[in-house]
């Protein structure tokens, strides 16, 4: 997926040949919106049981083994080359360790539904970065009319009005963040890395394997080890890891290559909708009026920073 316009992590985009598979993209897109929209609940459950770098190292690893199985099954080697793996050694920190442990911090004070809908706010941080890092994209009147409109949407969900009244600064800065982590990484892989002849899931599987390294080299310096071990967060963990990062990544691939990056980074705007709900009606948290219209118009924002001018 070559744009920095995405609201979860992913790698460069490479050169293989992609087959189309016998399970209607439409089905595996809904399925990708249900897994990342349902990944601020799992990470929300994870916390409850376990330090935040403890909850991202975990969802690395388990990620990080699905990308393995895959590597395993279709005989994909690791990439070669140091100046590579440099590379993806900054990507992995921009777009893996650093966003998922800003997140699981973030929800330790901050509803999974807002973290959700921080999320939102990746593609119009790309739009603003892109302009001034990547020649290429020129601004247009609509676009920089969406960049308006969409941190409108944000002054409203965090009720701005009224002075942030009950708004936890720290975890939402924290959220806030992770989203401007994500096109920042994306940047720097489509100045570095585009173009790579190594497949997708081998520059994937490197990636997460990098951000694996790192987080385990933080976690002990920061964390404890466990006295015991709750079974459900640890679930939520394994699920965060396995569905929402191993899995997710490859049907977001899947999809790029049978429909095209901007169709398939439309999954980007039901995420906060699905995150929402599953907050308010799984973890049962509470949503004034202000929650949803602020995100309907972070969406309008982040849906107009996306468009193209008609040539």
């Amino acid at each position: 997926m070559s744009t920095v316009a995405t609201s979860r992590p992913v790698t460069p985009t490479g050169t293989t040949p992609h087959r189309r598979t016998a399970l209607d993209w439409r089905i595996r897109f809904g399925v990708l919106s249900l897994i990342w929209g349902f990944s601020f609940l799992l990470i929300k459950v994870g916390t409850a049981g376990y330090a935040p770098f403890q909850v991202t190292l975990g969802r690395l690893v388990f990620g990080t083994a699905v990308l393995a199985v895959a590597m395993a099954v279709k005989r994909e080697r690791l990439p070669r080359g140091a100046r590579t793996w440099g590379h993806l050694a900054v990507a992995a920190f921009f777009l893996n360790a650093l966003p998922f442990s800003l997140f699981a911090y973030s929800e330790l004070t901050i509803p999974s539904t807002l973290a959700g809908i921080c999320n939102a706010t990746s593609p119009l941080w790309g739009m603003a970065l892109s302009l001034v890092a990547l020649s290429e994209d020129r601004p247009t009147r609509l676009r920089v009319a969406g960049l308006g409109i969409g941190f409108l949407g944000v002054l409203t969900v965090l009720g701005a009005w009224q002075g942030f009244h009950g708004l936890d600064a720290t975890g939402t800065a924290m959220a806030l963040l992770a989203s401007l982590s994500y096109p920042i990484g994306w940047i720097y892989v489509r100045r570095t890395l585009a173009g790579s002849s190594h497949s997708h899931l081998s520059m994937t599987g490197a990636q997460l394997l990098l951000a694996t390294v790192q987080l385990a080299f933080v976690t002990p310096l920061f964390t404890t080890l466990p006295s015991h071990f709750p079974v459900v967060p640890l679930l939520a963990i394994a699920a965060l890891g396995a569905l929402g990062t191993g899995l997710a990544v490859l049907l977001q691939y899947g999809l790029v290559a049978e429909v095209g990056p901007t169709t398939a980074q439309m999954v980007t705007y039901f995420i906060p909708v699905i995150a929402t709900a599953a907050g308010v009606a799984v973890l049962g948290e509470s949503l004034t009026w202000s929650t949803p219209v602020g995100a309907a118009i972070v969406l309008a924002g982040a849906a107009l920073t996306q468009a193209r001018a008609r040539r």
